[in-house]
């Protein structure tokens, strides 16, 4: 079910009466309605993969409460590996086989030997990414001893399918979410008002700004060969504006509609592309994936704590298996290994944390500075988008070679007028309000202007029309394909 389809529409306010006022009188009724509705929400794109959901989490919950029974060592490395082994095969399975089988083949061709290609049509199951990540920490942290397993079967399968993040995160830690199933909840209506002011926000962001983008980037790069360079960089500029309103409008959907139900889920988008170098960059853009892999593969890896080669291994291995995690093609690789390029210098400098705190801009040389360093931040970020948004490397070099040549300075072919209008409608408010949790926080606007009820139902008014007047044609969410 898409968040932005009139499905949705009607589910969302029925599962949200339901859990408040029939539901609501036990903890234990709570969390199983929620875990219904979370399967009906995820059944509803096929329901025969609710199963694969179902054997997966089961696995996680037993190998957890097996690790918790027991101190020898080769014991508890036994049943975690079984939890690795079933939720990374799942995944090798589903979302690598054919990468890998194909990979395999054109191995052989560069040493001269010739054999038959074979794939499988294999369906990729919704979410696959995700969910399994969130479980594989879950019986990690079990098992380094940080956190204690649930004998509540229910709380758990609750945790691991909580419809607002099951599908497309945020990538959630046991840690944080799973308590939040085993205390009482109350209904809080200034957190719920919130929770709506930032799905509406995101929905903004998804079917107004991304839905726009999508059809001027799918035309400039589907014929990328006809286009002239000023076209192709307005192409790479777009797509980075969609890819960031699809993902973090999703992303303020789903933590906007679990705040209506009293969960609050971790930030996954902070203002990425006001970062001020690459390092920040990944402190803001996906914060949930990019901290997993730094908990759970690049300090285990030994991190920044150790000779110069092995933080470079190390390095290159995060940003390179992120990259596959986004998805099995060469072009997600690269776009890794991209990253990992601009990321080292930084950190062989000591610069990776010059800046974590707040941006701020003044009347100042050191503003102009920052500004700069945006811009800058921003370009290198978006020349990466060419690597994840075409099909082969062969396209993205293809694009990278029309891009920088003498007709940079043209004017493109191509003038969405409308679309660009909303993407510096979107900037302008989020660059206002960078300091805040999301771009809607209504409570931060001036009171001079917020003070009357009917001038901030005006303002959510004209937001909604927007979105169902603007809206771009139905996309899926990008992210939905990793």
């Amino acid at each position: 079910m898409l968040f932005n389809s009139i499905e949705f529409v009607i589910f969302f306010p029925v599962v949200f009466i339901l859990y408040w006022f029939a539901f609501h009188r036990t903890l234990k009724t709570q969390n199983f309605f929620i875990v219904v509705s979370s399967f009906f929400f995820y059944g509803w794109w096929d329901w025969r993969f609710l199963f694969l959901l179902i054997f997966s989490s089961g696995i996680d919950y037993f190998t957890a409460l097996k690790i918790e029974k027991t101190d020898q060592k080769k014991i508890r490395k036994f049943w975690l590996m079984i939890s690795i082994s079933v939720n990374l095969g799942i995944l090798a399975f589903f979302k690598y086989f054919n990468f890998f089988a194909e990979s395999f083949v054109d191995a052989f061709t560069l040493f001269g030997y010739h054999l038959d290609s074979f794939s499988v049509n294999i369906i990729l199951p919704v979410g696959v990414s995700f969910y399994t990540f969130q479980a594989l920490s879950y019986t990690i942290d079990v098992y380094r001893g940080t956190l204690k397993p649930t004998k509540d079967p229910v709380a758990y399968f609750a945790f691991i399918s909580f419809f607002p993040q099951l599908v497309a995160g945020p990538i959630e830690r046991a840690a944080n979410l799973l308590p939040q199933f085993q205390k009482n909840r109350i209904f809080d209506y200034g957190a719920s008002v919130d929770g709506l002011r930032q799905m509406l926000w995101g929905l903004f962001k998804k079917m107004v700004v991304a839905d726009n983008c999508a059809p001027y980037v799918n035309q400039i790069f589907d014929n990328y060969e006809s286009q002239t360079s000023s076209t192709l960089l307005l192409g790479a500029f777009l797509f980075a504006v969609q890819i960031y309103g699809d993902f973090s409008g999703y992303s303020d959907v789903a933590i906007g509609s679990a705040r209506t139900l009293g969960f609050s889920l971790m930030r996954n988008f902070n203002f990425p592309y006001f970062s001020r170098d690459i390092a920040e960059f990944w402190r803001r853009w996906h914060i949930s994936l990019s901290t997993w892999f730094r908990d759970y593969l690049y300090y285990p890896l030994g991190g920044s704590k150790a000779s110069k080669v092995i933080v470079f291994r190390n390095v290159l291995v995060v940003f390179i298996v992120s990259g596959l995690w986004h998805g099995a093609n060469w072009t997600f690789l690269f776009w890794g290994f991209f990253h990992a390029l601009l990321y080292v210098p930084l950190l062989f400098l000591n610069l990776n944390r010059q800046n974590t705190g707040n941006v701020e801009v003044s009347a100042s040389t050191g503003s102009l500075k920052t500004l700069f360093s945006i811009a800058l931040t921003f370009f290198l970020v978006t020349l990466g988008w060419v690597f994840f948004r075409s099909e082969t490397l062969s396209q993205a070099f293809g694009i990278f070679t029309r891009m920088f040549s003498v007709g940079i300075f043209s004017v493109p072919t191509v003038i969405p007028g409308f679309t660009l209008l909303v993407v510096l409608i979107m900037f302008t408010l989020e660059w206002v309000m960078r300091n805040r949790s999301h771009a809607f926080e209504i409570q931060y606007f001036p009171k001079r202007l917020f003070r009357f009820r009917m001038i901030r139902y005006s303002f959510y008014a004209v937001l909604m029309i927007s979105i169902l007047w603007y809206r771009g044609k139905q996309q899926e969410f990008i992210y939905f394909d990793f």
